[in-house]
């Protein structure tokens, strides 16, 4: 049966390559792709599994293949003329580029794998955990959600042990020369170490900065001995069972060194902020966290992201700690893991929460430590002469260190029309026949397979959008990393920055400059069609590519003109029942929207009190309603014009946030069925039509933000409450 299965294979592919490789004309092309991407159409409309999916990606990779030997052997400049020449290589390895990580891609997710949930262990036969929450420069406030919500885990007691790792505040910074660096980490240290006391968790800091977050984790490690290692970012707090959830993998597989769980975020990133996405489309991690982890589970290749996750403290004892060679030590300690035979395993259900970048400044901070990170595990640890790795593992890990390479990719879509155009160099030599007959039906197979496989998680055109971004400060930072592999340094990202006003961001020139140049070229490209007609057909191209480019230029202004943002750390919404006591009145409430500043109470009955009123939440659990604690707070105005709905502002004290984080992180139900009706897909001409809106209305509103402001940003601070007179505080006692 082998023998007649792998018979089967061979044959097809001999087949399928004597279709690839058949001389045809561009008529004939035109015709059978047409028909070709009709079956594709009709065949992705059904469910994207089973027998059905591998015949979609085959009949898509027929196209592409046909495309990939036309451009090879036809298109190429002639090497006699090097002005020319040079460049049409350059755009040719960047398409075979991307033709390759197609079918990487297409290999990662052909079947991506969902995990029933573990086996449930007695109390007695759980593993002890430690819980490392490494922090360097956030705030107490952010901290103290996080070790909260950390320390109130489901989990038998004499099992947890919670850990803030402090490096802002280590022997070389408190005795740093610099006077009010040195009194900061000072103070910063008695400052957590209180905390953590009065949350009931241990407070560690070493003796020196070195090797970031891998060294910070590594001390940890030296002073606990937990036989798992839950590691949660300073600002990612978990779910009351993120624990119940995780830790049951490892009882049934002994070799298993990981279980991941995805990133979710309670605030849009700049992208999704800027653009006013936030509440109807798929956040760009989804695709990510939701298909692509899932497909690399399938062959064991999943990896550590930093955070949301448990190691096994045997396996990481084996490779002597997490990994620091490279910024990325979560990536590369899950490379060299699985490089000795240990397993990882990913579960799809977010049972986190965090802060993503407010500013668009900090957020290309992040991705280019992203990037560097990772290009340096291609560079110093490449997964594919990595012995121990699987064919398999090393193609997935190939695929996570690739994708950084977009930059480039991007650069050349981008410069290529504008060389014709301009200098009238033929780096692409096809008619227009030709060019509809194979590039647009290869991009029309394209994208209804990317359609297909990922569009209830990214719709189209936004890739594109967050790639651009990107890769206009990427491309150095990956040249300065193929120069220098060892040189990058690990750069902590700022969050939590409150944004006052609507603003340009300080990294906006480039795109300015980029989009008024298009627009010329653009222009050109109109003048050398009405004089230079028999032109017309490649200008007509080159133009359309241009004006598309010019496109996405535009809607990069709407990015990088950043919106107001009132960050008061993380903020969920919930549905939990408690009570609003002011003075004498106990009224029953909703709490609809909640963080460690703020809350929206809805009124189901009783006089709603008033605006700057003091009072307290009354917060109960469990069926006969035992008291947790009460919250201090003060009343907001009204949300809605029936006077039910009202915000308060929260004072909270250490001794508080074990009653926000129940209230918030009880369970993450409510956020993830938000998260998932967010999964809907787009049609590609309502996605079109967005995209152009964008590009006409973001550039005016960039010259507006710019001509009109000054930028301005600050650190979110804790609200205070303001001094309380002897009438007020009867009030809240």
């Amino acid at each position: 049966m082998r023998l007649l299965s792998l018979t089967l294979w061979m044959v097809a592919t001999v087949a399928i390559f004597a279709l690839i490789l058949q001389p045809v004309g561009a008529d004939i092309q035109l015709t059978v792709s047409i028909i070709t991407i009709a079956f594709l159409f009709v065949i992705t409309r059904f469910q994207s599994k089973g027998a059905l999916r591998y015949v979609a990606l085959a009949t898509a990779s027929i196209i592409v293949l046909r495309y990939a030997y036309w451009r090879t052997t036809s298109t190429l400049p002639p090497i006699d003329d090097p002005m020319s020449f040079i460049p049409g290589i350059l755009l040719y390895t960047a398409e075979m580029f991307c033709i390759f990580m197609f079918f990487v891609s297409v290999f990662v997710v052909v079947d991506p794998i969902e995990r029933k949930a573990p086996a449930k262990q007695s109390d007695e036969d759980l593993p002890t955990v430690d819980v490392f929450v490494p922090s360097y420069n956030e705030s107490a406030e952010i901290l103290s959600l996080t070790l909260a919500a950390a320390a109130r885990m489901d989990y038998p007691a004499d099992k947890l042990n919670v850990f803030l790792l402090d490096d802002g505040a280590t022997e070389q910074k408190r005795n740093s020369a610099d006077p009010e660096a040195a009194a900061a980490a000072v103070k910063r240290g008695e400052e957590l170490r209180a905390l953590c006391n009065d949350l009931g968790v241990y407070y560690r800091t070493r003796a020196e900065n070195v090797h970031a977050k891998a060294g910070n984790l590594n001390a940890g490690m030296e002073r606990s001995g937990g036989q798992l290692i839950a590691v949660f970012d300073a600002d990612h707090a978990p779910e009351r069972n993120f624990l119940r959830e995780t830790v049951g993998y490892f009882g049934e597989d002994p070799d298993l060194f990981l279980v991941q769980t995805p990133h979710f975020f309670a605030n849009p990133d700049p992208v999704e902020r800027n653009l006013g996405t936030y509440k109807h489309m798929p956040a760009e991690n989804e695709m990510f966290y939701s298909l692509i982890q899932k497909g690399l589970d399938r062959w064991n290749a999943s990896f550590f992201c930093g955070s949301a996750a448990v190691l096994r403290r045997e396996a990481l004892d084996e490779v002597g700690g997490f990994s620091g060679i490279t910024i990325t030590e979560d990536c590369e300690t899950a490379l060299e893991l699985h490089s000795r035979g240990w397993n990882s395993v990913y579960v799809d259900k977010p049972l986190i929460t965090g802060l993503q970048p407010e500013t668009f400044s900090s957020f290309i901070g992040q991705r280019s430590r992203w990037c560097r990170g990772m290009i340096q595990i291609l560079l110093l640890k490449n997964p594919l002469f990595k012995q121990g790795l699987t064919f398999a593992q090393r193609i997935s890990y190939l695929s996570s260190c690739f994708f950084w390479m977009f930059p480039f990719v991007r650069a050349a879509f981008l410069v290529a029309p504008v060389l014709f155009i301009l200098f009238n160099l033929k780096i692409f030599n096809a008619s227009a026949e030709d060019f509809f007959a194979y590039t647009v039906t290869y991009l029309t197979a394209s994208e209804i397979l990317r359609n297909y496989l990922y569009g209830k998680l990214r719709w189209p055109w936004i890739s594109e959008l967050y790639e651009y971004v990107q890769s206009v400060f990427l491309v150095r930072a990956i040249v300065s990393v193929l120069l220098n592999p060892r040189k990058p340094t690990f750069n902590v990202t700022d969050k939590g920055i409150s944004l006052q006003q609507r603003q340009l961001s300080n990294l906006a020139w480039p795109f300015f400059l980029i989009f008024v140049g298009l627009g010329m070229v653009l222009a050109y490209a109109v003048y050398r069609y009405q004089t230079e007609p028999a032109l017309g057909e490649l200008i007509i191209i080159t133009g359309a590519w241009n004006l598309l480019n010019l496109i996405i230029a535009g809607a990069a202004l709407g990015i990088v003109t950043e919106q107001p943002s009132d960050i008061d750390g993380i903020s969920l919404p919930v549905a939990r029942k408690a009570e609003l006591e002011i003075g004498t009145q106990i009224m029953p409430v909703t709490v609809r929207q909640i963080s460690s500043q703020k809350a929206v109470l809805e009124l189901s009955k009783g006089i709603p009190p008033r605006t700057g009123e003091y009072g307290r939440l009354i917060v109960t659990e469990g069926a006969n309603n035992a008291l947790i604690t009460t919250i201090p707070l003060f009343i907001g105005k009204p949300l809605a014009d029936n006077n039910r709905s009202i915000a308060v502002e929260i004072d909270a004290e250490p001794q508080h946030y074990d009653a926000i984080a129940n209230l918030m992180l009880r369970d993450l139900d409510l956020p993830r069925s938000l998260r998932a009706a967010r999964q809907q897909r787009r049609s590609y001409p309502v996605a079109l039509l967005t995209l152009v809106r964008w590009a006409v209305v973001c550039p005016f509103l960039a010259i507006t933000a710019g001509l009109s402001s000054k930028p301005t940003s600050e650190r979110s601070t804790r609200r205070r409450r303001p001094v309380e007179t002897p009438s007020s505080v009867a009030k809240a006692a």
